[in-house]
């Protein structure tokens, strides 16, 4: 295929991203908002070899999976990916493309259940991150990342955010321009404002203005108290140059700067930089699948990449004991207010490391007792020494959450043994039969759960056993 040139062709699939993959003329070419069985033309922005990369520009024939998408902006931001596909569909792809990488890339042909459903497929984030900027004509903009870029795309509105999203913005422009202060420019490093952020907790808000310097944002708190009754109001400084939202310095504006909250029974105090799921509905569902998984009075849980210690303490609930280990110190003193609110002095217990560094230590602390271990990596998946130390320490139960199909399989498959490292790297294990083996762990469940309903993102636990030495893995339980 030639660049600039329009082709047309039938989509034949739905790639990992949502994009359609068609043949024409012989070569593949992946193509954002296509649905299968659609003849479709497209624009080719991109060729290499036998592979294309293109803009869609007419849908022939339609497909009865075709939605009408809500939001002004979609295709145009990067936000969303799947608004034009029906949400049944949204839901077959996510579970498709969860089996897909399990089997290509960890050589697991696992049974995956249906794709647990949110209860709300738009308006159901509880957080918003925008960044701030100015416009070729120098005006301040607020909105999201055009695809691959860091080119701002003006939103007023967004139809997955809460509808106090709307005022928020609105609010922090008309602040900016009665203030004459300018969004910030990445290239230039001018400007005053970078991002906003805003988290909903309990029905109350916790709104964060990122700064490029010290300034005065009172003004704002006076817009705001004539739309929010309950809500803290943060200043954040970040001078530096990278891609990082927050800085290090923080001043509190308005209110206390945090809000206590309630979630499965656990108590908890979350602030500005206080990580949660922000997708409430899915968050209890996928949270108690994992807590069921793991209950175990005679057990005790380790809990890897812990973040803020909330699923740690429902883990100390449902077992003998719990242990959290995370990398973050803020995240880790967060855990420790947690326990303390909670009265799990007994049973909850807080480690600030990296995993691959703990979990040893972890291990010997818990040595004697059965023991499950529960897996958050971020994206990138676990560390290898994380994924070996796991092997060894012959836990029962391993309980994997993951937010990327393709490092899930790939983690999935070498707690398995599908996977084996050589020196040339990660290969299939030409030992593997299927059906487990000795010292690995065999695939219990997997299920995947739609936490970010129209975009191609998809949470997913998978509960694995132990296989001990010498033992038949038998059926999946």
């Amino acid at each position: 295929m030639e660049k600039n040139r329009e082709y047309k062709g039938n989509v034949l699939s739905i790639g990992s991203e949502g994009e359609g993959v068609i043949m024409s003329e012989g070569e593949r070419a992946f193509v954002p908002f296509c649905l299968v069985g659609e003849e479709v033309s497209f624009k080719v922005l991109k060729a290499g070899d036998k592979t294309a990369y293109g803009k869609l520009t007419e849908v022939h024939t339609l497909s009865p999976d075709r939605a009408i998408p809500e939001c002004p902006y979609f295709e145009k931001c990067g936000g969303c990916q799947l608004q034009h596909m029906n949400y049944s569909a949204q839901l077959s792809f996510k579970r498709d493309n969860v089996a897909t990488c399990l089997k290509k890339l960890g050589g697991l042909d696992a049974e995956v259940g249906e794709c647990v459903p949110s209860a709300k497929q738009y308006g159901y984030r509880n957080k918003l991150a925008l960044p701030v900027g100015v416009d070729g004509e120098g005006e301040n903009i607020v909105g999201f990342y055009a695809p691959r870029s860091h080119r701002i795309v003006p939103i007023e509105t967004c139809a997955l955010q809460a509808e106090w999203s709307d005022s928020i913005i609105s609010s922090l422009l008309n602040f900016m321009a009665a203030n004459s202060l300018k969004g910030y420019d990445e290239i230039t490093l001018k400007g005053d404002i970078r991002h906003v952020v805003c988290r909903e907790v309990s029905g109350k808000l916790v709104i964060t203005v990122v700064a490029a310097h010290g300034i005065d944002i009172s003004p704002l708190a006076d817009m705001l108290d004539g739309l929010f009754k309950d809500y803290a109001l943060w200043l954040n400084v970040n001078s530096s140059r990278g891609n990082v939202i927050f800085g290090e310095e923080w001043h509190v504006v308005k209110g206390e700067g945090y809000f206590d909250g309630e979630w499965q029974g656990i108590k908890f105090r979350a602030g500005a930089n206080t990580f949660l799921q922000v997708n409430d509905d899915i968050c209890g569902k996928l949270y108690s699948a994992v807590v069921a998984a793991c209950a175990d009075k005679d057990a005790v849980a380790i809990d890897l990449y812990s973040g803020g210690g909330l699923l740690t303490a429902m883990l100390a609930k449902a077992c003998r004991a719990a242990y959290g280990v995370e990398i973050v110190p803020e995240a880790v003193q967060c855990a420790e207010e947690l326990k303390k609110r909670n009265k799990l002095y007994d049973n909850m217990f807080n480690l600030c490391g990296a995993a691959e560094e703990k979990i040893d230590e972890v291990l010997q602390k818990t040595a004697g007792y059965r023991r499950v271990i529960v897996c958050d990596p971020p994206r990138k998946g676990m560390e290898r020494s994380v994924v070996n130390a796991i092997l060894k320490s012959k836990a029962e139960k391993v309980v994997m959450i993951s937010c990327n199909p393709s490092t899930l399989a790939r983690d999935a498959g070498m707690l398995c043994g599908s996977l084996i490292t050589q020196e040339n790297g990660l290969v299939k294990n030409p030992a593997y039969d299927g059906e487990g083996l000795g010292g690995y762990y065999k695939i219990c469940s997997v299920t995947p759960f739609d936490m970010f309903p129209q975009t191609k993102h998809v949470e997913t636990v998978v509960v694995l056993k132990r296989i001990a030495h010498g033992e038949k893995a038998g059926a999946q339980t």
